[in-house]
């Protein structure tokens, strides 16, 4: 074979910028963990004493973080004063939680894939699921922390309101089902949305939780039911979308939120999808394989599959409500 020096160089390149992202994977996660970011965004330009002091860490061990974060273009280090600091744009990302492009929990899902290697490596061999009931504790809080932006920045704002007559009957007073809703986060969400007069404590009056199936929670007439980047773990989404037909009101809505994709593989060769679809191949597909049917649909299961679940699960009325670069909001109704 005949190797082109400049693609082999440009190959190796990539590579590098691959292995340096890998590595300081587990540098996010104690950035943010320890508060080092928020910190020195509120607070710098610091140097490695500085926010050593502030964050009650130990100066050597936060000065190699210091050095690794400013090679990796995440912090700023002004040769001059020999402190680091964070732009408006590297806080927006590292340093406030509640800003619209967060990614802070990065770190925990990335931690989860490597400490549940070998249990994915050992099903790649069987061909069997890993559940989620055996992953490591850090994937159900960095989860939790990477979806909270999008909910919170365009849940109530803009997916609620593209879904047909949904928000008036919201503002009336509607029963919502919000199924596989993890940690609450989108459930809270609409709840206070909804009800703004009432405090955090008093939210078990209108919010309950219950470890349910997706096939035998309670039958409620339902007049809006969530799926919130859960569907595709499913052992068998078509049993749960006949589940919602069952448990709906005449009228009823079922919201489907999930991962962006096209329905084309070669249409999902991009970085968004690259993020996708590792995940579906470390958490989704695993556990959905865990589940009886065990269908798999992949975190990249695209518009027309999602449809054709919905169909055969009884919601003839299938549209696309609105979208974002990393979410599909889909509709599907009687």
């Amino acid at each position: 074979m005949d190797v082109n020096p400049d693609k082999l160089n440009s190959f190796i390149g990539k590579m590098l910028g691959d292995v340096g992202a890998a590595m300081n994977a587990s540098l996010m996660l104690i950035g943010d963990k320890l508060g080092l970011y928020q910190t020195l965004a509120a607070t710098g330009p610091m140097n490695s004493s500085e926010l050593a002091k502030a964050t009650g860490t130990s100066e050597r061990y936060v000065r190699e973080w210091l050095a690794a974060q400013a090679a990796s273009g995440y912090i700023e280090y002004d040769a001059a004063s020999g402190k680091f600091s964070m732009t408006p744009e590297q806080n927006m990302v590292f340093g406030d939680e509640d800003s619209p492009v967060f990614m802070g929990a990065v770190g925990s899902l990335v931690s989860a894939t490597f400490l549940d290697e070998s249990k994915i490596s050992e099903a790649f061999k069987t061909g069997n699921g890993v559940g989620w009931n055996r992953r490591s504790e850090c994937l159900f809080c960095g989860t939790a922390r990477f979806f909270r932006t999008g909910y919170k920045h365009h849940l109530v704002q803009e997916w609620l309101p593209a879904l047909d007559g949904v928000v008036e009957k919201l503002k009336r007073g509607a029963k919502v089902a919000d199924v596989g809703c993890g940690h609450g986060i989108s459930t809270r969400l609409m709840a206070e949305a909804f009800r703004q007069t009432a405090k955090d404590a008093e939210l078990g009056d209108r919010v309950r939780f219950d470890v349910q199936s997706a096939k035998t929670y309670p039958a409620e007439g339902y007049d809006l039911v969530c799926f919130f980047d859960c569907l595709h773990d499913m052992g068998d989404p078509v049993g749960a979308m006949k589940h919602v037909r069952e448990t709906m009101a005449d009228d009823g809505t079922c919201m489907l939120v999930e991962p962006f994709a096209n329905d084309r593989l070669e249409d999902n060769l991009n970085p968004i999808g690259r993020i996708y679809y590792a995940a579906s191949t470390v958490v989704c597909t695993p556990a959905s394989l865990d589940q009886e049917v065990g269908m798999a649909l992949g975190a990249q299961a695209g518009e027309a599959r999602l449809r054709d679940v919905a169909n055969k699960g009884g919601l003839t009325r299938f549209r696309r409500a609105t979208e974002t670069a990393f979410n599909l909001i889909l509709e599907a109704r009687v």
